[in-house]
Protein backbone atom coordinates (compact mmCIF):
# COMPACT_ATOMS: atom_id res chain seq x y z
CA UNK A 1 0.00 0.00 0.00
CA UNK A 2 1.72 3.45 -1.02
CA UNK A 3 2.54 5.57 2.24
CA UNK A 4 0.26 9.11 1.67
CA UNK A 5 2.94 12.22 2.40
CA UNK A 6 3.07 12.89 6.38
CA UNK A 7 0.52 15.15 8.49
CA UNK A 8 2.68 17.72 10.26
CA UNK A 9 1.21 19.34 13.46
CA UNK A 10 3.37 21.76 15.52
CA UNK A 11 3.79 21.15 19.77
CA UNK A 12 3.72 24.61 21.55
CA UNK A 13 5.74 24.65 24.30
CA UNK A 14 7.39 27.40 26.12
CA UNK A 15 9.45 29.20 23.48
CA UNK A 16 8.37 26.94 20.95
CA UNK A 17 10.66 26.29 18.10
CA UNK A 18 8.36 24.26 15.86
CA UNK A 19 8.53 21.18 17.26
CA UNK A 20 7.13 18.34 14.16
CA UNK A 21 4.80 15.90 14.26
CA UNK A 22 5.42 13.44 11.24
CA UNK A 23 3.05 10.34 10.97
CA UNK A 24 4.09 7.74 8.70
CA UNK A 25 3.17 4.15 8.32
CA UNK A 26 3.21 1.05 10.62
CA UNK A 27 5.92 -1.68 10.72
CA UNK A 28 7.65 -4.18 12.86
CA UNK A 29 10.57 -4.96 14.00
CA UNK A 30 12.18 -8.84 14.73
CA UNK A 31 14.71 -9.30 16.07
CA UNK A 32 15.69 -5.47 16.48
CA UNK A 33 19.78 -3.73 17.03
CA UNK A 34 19.96 -0.75 17.52
CA UNK A 35 23.09 0.92 17.58
CA UNK A 36 24.09 4.64 19.00
CA UNK A 37 26.83 7.33 18.81
CA UNK A 38 27.60 10.53 19.27
CA UNK A 39 29.02 11.28 15.97
CA UNK A 40 30.71 14.86 16.61
CA UNK A 41 29.69 15.83 13.61
CA UNK A 42 28.00 14.05 10.42
CA UNK A 43 30.15 15.25 7.78
CA UNK A 44 33.26 14.05 9.91
CA UNK A 45 31.24 10.66 10.89
CA UNK A 46 30.56 10.24 6.86
CA UNK A 47 34.41 10.92 6.25
CA UNK A 48 35.78 8.08 8.61
CA UNK A 49 33.61 5.54 6.88
CA UNK A 50 30.68 5.40 8.77
CA UNK A 51 28.38 4.31 6.06
CA UNK A 52 30.58 1.47 5.24
CA UNK A 53 30.31 0.22 8.71
CA UNK A 54 26.90 0.83 9.67
CA UNK A 55 26.50 -1.68 6.61
CA UNK A 56 28.25 -4.45 7.42
CA UNK A 57 26.72 -4.12 11.07
CA UNK A 58 22.40 -4.48 9.66
CA UNK A 59 20.96 -2.41 12.42
CA UNK A 60 17.48 -1.71 12.54
CA UNK A 61 17.69 1.51 14.70
CA UNK A 62 20.69 4.32 14.51
CA UNK A 63 20.46 7.02 16.91
CA UNK A 64 23.20 9.67 16.49
CA UNK A 65 23.71 12.61 18.55
CA UNK A 66 26.18 16.14 17.70
CA UNK A 67 25.01 15.79 14.25
CA UNK A 68 26.26 19.68 13.88
CA UNK A 69 24.63 20.44 11.23
CA UNK A 70 21.53 21.91 9.70
CA UNK A 71 19.05 20.26 7.44
CA UNK A 72 20.21 22.19 4.42
CA UNK A 73 24.07 20.93 4.97
CA UNK A 74 22.88 17.06 5.33
CA UNK A 75 23.61 15.53 1.32
CA UNK A 76 21.11 12.87 -0.46
CA UNK A 77 23.37 9.95 1.56
CA UNK A 78 22.80 11.21 5.25
CA UNK A 79 18.95 12.05 4.54
CA UNK A 80 18.79 8.37 3.55
CA UNK A 81 21.84 6.40 4.84
CA UNK A 82 21.92 3.04 3.76
CA UNK A 83 18.45 3.24 2.34
CA UNK A 84 17.07 4.17 5.84
CA UNK A 85 14.31 6.48 6.44
CA UNK A 86 16.10 9.38 8.51
CA UNK A 87 14.87 12.46 10.85
CA UNK A 88 16.57 14.82 12.44
CA UNK A 89 15.76 17.66 15.32
CA UNK A 90 19.02 19.75 13.83
CA UNK A 91 19.93 23.45 16.65
CA UNK A 92 19.20 26.57 15.20
CA UNK A 93 23.33 27.70 15.67
CA UNK A 94 25.41 26.29 12.99
CA UNK A 95 27.64 23.38 13.39
CA UNK A 96 25.98 22.55 16.93
CA UNK A 97 24.42 19.75 19.02
CA UNK A 98 21.74 18.19 16.94
CA UNK A 99 19.88 14.60 17.20
CA UNK A 100 18.88 11.85 14.69
CA UNK A 101 17.15 8.51 14.06
CA UNK A 102 17.39 6.27 11.26
CA UNK A 103 15.17 3.69 11.00
CA UNK A 104 15.17 0.31 8.32
CA UNK A 105 11.05 0.42 8.72
CA UNK A 106 8.75 4.34 8.90
CA UNK A 107 7.45 4.98 12.42
CA UNK A 108 4.12 6.00 12.73
CA UNK A 109 4.98 9.40 14.17
CA UNK A 110 8.06 11.31 15.17
CA UNK A 111 8.23 13.91 17.99
CA UNK A 112 11.23 16.80 17.39
CA UNK A 113 11.60 18.47 20.75
CA UNK A 114 10.17 18.76 24.25
CA UNK A 115 8.25 22.04 24.25
CA UNK A 116 11.14 23.76 25.69
CA UNK A 117 12.22 26.48 23.77
CA UNK A 118 15.88 26.79 25.47
CA UNK A 119 16.58 23.31 25.10
CA UNK A 120 14.50 22.78 21.60
CA UNK A 121 16.97 25.50 20.09
CA UNK A 122 19.40 23.14 20.47
CA UNK A 123 18.60 20.16 18.99
CA UNK A 124 18.53 17.95 21.71
CA UNK A 125 15.72 15.23 21.72
CA UNK A 126 13.67 13.54 18.67
CA UNK A 127 11.20 10.54 19.47
CA UNK A 128 9.92 7.93 17.06
CA UNK A 129 6.39 5.96 17.54
CA UNK A 130 5.76 2.71 16.47
CA UNK A 131 2.90 0.65 17.34
CA UNK A 132 3.92 -0.39 20.96
CA UNK A 133 7.84 0.72 20.97
CA UNK A 134 8.88 4.36 21.16
CA UNK A 135 12.40 5.02 19.99
CA UNK A 136 14.41 8.05 21.52
CA UNK A 137 17.78 9.78 20.50
CA UNK A 138 18.67 12.18 23.37
CA UNK A 139 21.97 14.68 23.73
CA UNK A 140 22.02 15.79 27.06
CA UNK A 141 23.91 19.06 27.45
CA UNK A 142 27.70 19.04 28.69
CA UNK A 143 28.46 21.18 31.47
CA UNK A 144 32.40 21.38 30.96
CA UNK A 145 32.99 24.25 28.70
CA UNK A 146 31.70 27.05 31.72
CA UNK A 147 29.83 27.39 35.12
CA UNK A 148 27.42 28.85 33.02
CA UNK A 149 26.84 25.60 31.00
CA UNK A 150 26.96 23.63 33.92
CA UNK A 151 23.66 25.50 35.05
CA UNK A 152 21.93 24.65 31.93
CA UNK A 153 22.51 21.19 32.06
CA UNK A 154 21.32 21.28 35.83
CA UNK A 155 18.08 22.93 33.99
CA UNK A 156 17.70 20.39 31.55
CA UNK A 157 18.00 17.82 34.44
CA UNK A 158 15.43 19.07 36.51
CA UNK A 159 13.21 19.96 33.13
CA UNK A 160 13.73 16.45 31.99
CA UNK A 161 13.43 13.97 34.89
CA UNK A 162 9.82 14.48 35.21
CA UNK A 163 9.30 13.95 31.46
CA UNK A 164 11.19 10.30 31.83
CA UNK A 165 8.84 9.37 34.49
CA UNK A 166 5.62 10.17 32.60
CA UNK A 167 7.23 8.38 29.43
CA UNK A 168 7.76 5.15 31.85
CA UNK A 169 4.21 5.48 32.41
CA UNK A 170 2.40 5.53 29.31
CA UNK A 171 2.33 1.49 29.14
CA UNK A 172 4.44 1.48 26.08
CA UNK A 173 7.68 0.11 25.49
CA UNK A 174 10.47 2.85 25.33
CA UNK A 175 14.05 2.77 24.77
CA UNK A 176 15.95 6.45 25.16
CA UNK A 177 19.55 5.91 23.64
CA UNK A 178 22.26 8.50 23.53
CA UNK A 179 24.77 10.67 25.22
CA UNK A 180 24.14 11.64 28.51
CA UNK A 181 27.11 13.34 29.48
CA UNK A 182 27.19 11.60 32.75
CA UNK A 183 29.15 8.57 33.94
CA UNK A 184 26.65 7.10 36.53
CA UNK A 185 29.04 5.16 38.77
CA UNK A 186 32.88 4.67 39.73
CA UNK A 187 32.93 1.67 37.40
CA UNK A 188 31.80 4.30 34.60
CA UNK A 189 35.18 6.08 34.67
CA UNK A 190 38.72 5.58 34.65
CA UNK A 191 39.87 8.33 37.00
CA UNK A 192 36.75 8.42 38.78
CA UNK A 193 38.69 9.77 41.93
CA UNK A 194 40.37 12.46 40.18
CA UNK A 195 36.84 13.78 38.54
CA UNK A 196 34.49 14.05 41.68
CA UNK A 197 34.49 17.75 41.13
CA UNK A 198 34.59 18.10 37.30
CA UNK A 199 31.29 17.89 35.14
CA UNK A 200 30.09 14.84 33.82
CA UNK A 201 30.83 12.81 37.51
CA UNK A 202 29.69 15.38 39.88
CA UNK A 203 27.57 14.07 42.89
CA UNK A 204 24.38 15.72 41.93
CA UNK A 205 24.66 14.85 38.24
CA UNK A 206 25.51 11.21 39.71
CA UNK A 207 22.08 11.67 42.36
CA UNK A 208 20.04 12.19 39.06
CA UNK A 209 20.93 9.29 37.33
CA UNK A 210 20.34 6.91 40.09
CA UNK A 211 16.78 8.58 40.02
CA UNK A 212 16.47 7.73 36.50
CA UNK A 213 16.61 4.14 37.31
CA UNK A 214 15.30 3.95 41.03
CA UNK A 215 12.37 6.65 40.80
CA UNK A 216 11.66 7.32 36.96
CA UNK A 217 11.53 3.61 36.37
CA UNK A 218 14.21 3.18 33.52
CA UNK A 219 16.53 0.55 33.48
CA UNK A 220 20.15 0.81 31.85
CA UNK A 221 20.40 -1.67 29.44
CA UNK A 222 24.10 -2.10 29.54
CA UNK A 223 24.78 -2.70 32.86
CA UNK A 224 22.05 -5.27 33.18
CA UNK A 225 23.84 -7.34 30.63
CA UNK A 226 27.04 -6.40 32.02
CA UNK A 227 26.95 -5.41 35.47
CA UNK A 228 30.57 -5.35 36.35
CA UNK A 229 32.52 -4.34 33.45
CA UNK A 230 34.80 -1.34 33.76
CA UNK A 231 37.57 -0.67 31.25
CA UNK A 232 35.69 -2.24 28.47
CA UNK A 233 32.67 -0.12 29.26
CA UNK A 234 33.58 3.07 28.17
CA UNK A 235 32.29 5.13 25.31
CA UNK A 236 34.14 8.75 25.78
CA UNK A 237 37.91 9.40 25.36
CA UNK A 238 38.95 13.13 25.41
CA UNK A 239 41.37 14.17 22.43
CA UNK A 240 43.20 15.40 24.94
CA UNK A 241 47.04 13.46 25.47
CA UNK A 242 46.54 10.11 24.95
CA UNK A 243 43.29 8.99 26.59
CA UNK A 244 42.28 6.94 23.64
CA UNK A 245 45.70 4.68 23.69
CA UNK A 246 45.38 4.61 27.45
CA UNK A 247 42.37 3.99 27.53
CA UNK A 248 41.40 6.67 29.94
CA UNK A 249 37.80 6.70 29.29
CA UNK A 250 34.24 7.22 30.54
CA UNK A 251 30.84 5.74 29.89
CA UNK A 252 28.80 8.28 28.69
CA UNK A 253 26.65 6.70 26.13
CA UNK A 254 23.49 4.87 27.23
CA UNK A 255 20.46 3.14 26.21
CA UNK A 256 17.67 2.97 28.76
CA UNK A 257 14.83 1.23 28.45
CA UNK A 258 11.31 0.32 30.26
CA UNK A 259 11.96 -2.74 32.00
CA UNK A 260 9.90 -5.31 29.58
CA UNK A 261 12.05 -4.41 27.09
CA UNK A 262 15.30 -4.01 28.71
CA UNK A 263 14.25 -8.02 29.83
CA UNK A 264 14.55 -8.50 25.97
CA UNK A 265 18.16 -7.67 25.71
CA UNK A 266 20.38 -10.44 24.57
CA UNK A 267 24.00 -8.36 23.80
CA UNK A 268 25.40 -5.11 24.48
CA UNK A 269 28.89 -4.02 22.14
CA UNK A 270 30.91 -1.14 22.82
CA UNK A 271 32.33 -1.01 19.26
CA UNK A 272 36.38 -0.21 19.46
CA UNK A 273 37.67 -1.73 16.16
CA UNK A 274 37.35 1.42 14.15
CA UNK A 275 36.33 5.10 15.54
CA UNK A 276 34.19 7.33 13.63
CA UNK A 277 34.32 9.86 16.50
CA UNK A 278 35.57 11.01 19.80
CA UNK A 279 32.84 8.25 21.39
CA UNK A 280 32.19 4.43 20.22
CA UNK A 281 28.91 3.15 18.53
CA UNK A 282 26.54 1.22 21.19
CA UNK A 283 25.27 -1.60 19.88
CA UNK A 284 22.56 -3.66 21.91
CA UNK A 285 20.38 -6.02 20.16
CA UNK A 286 16.56 -7.25 21.81
CA UNK A 287 14.58 -10.04 21.09
CA UNK A 288 12.00 -8.05 20.33
CA UNK A 289 8.41 -7.84 17.86
CA UNK A 290 6.79 -4.59 18.21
Amino acid sequence: MAVSEPLILRILGSGDNGNNWHYPSLQTFFPMRIVSLNLNGIRSAWRKQLPDWLSAQHPDIVCVQEVKAQATDLDPEMRAPGGMHAYYHCAEKKGYSGVGLWFRKQPDRVIEGLGHGEFDSEGRFIRADFERLSVVSLYLPSGSSSPERQEAKFRFMDYFLPRLTEMSREGRDIIVCGDWNIAHKEIDLKNWKSNQKNSGFLPEERAWMTKVISDAGWVDVYRRLHPDTTDDCYTWWSNRGQAWAKNVGWRLDYQMATPDLAARAKSATIWKQSRFSDHAPLIIDYDYAA
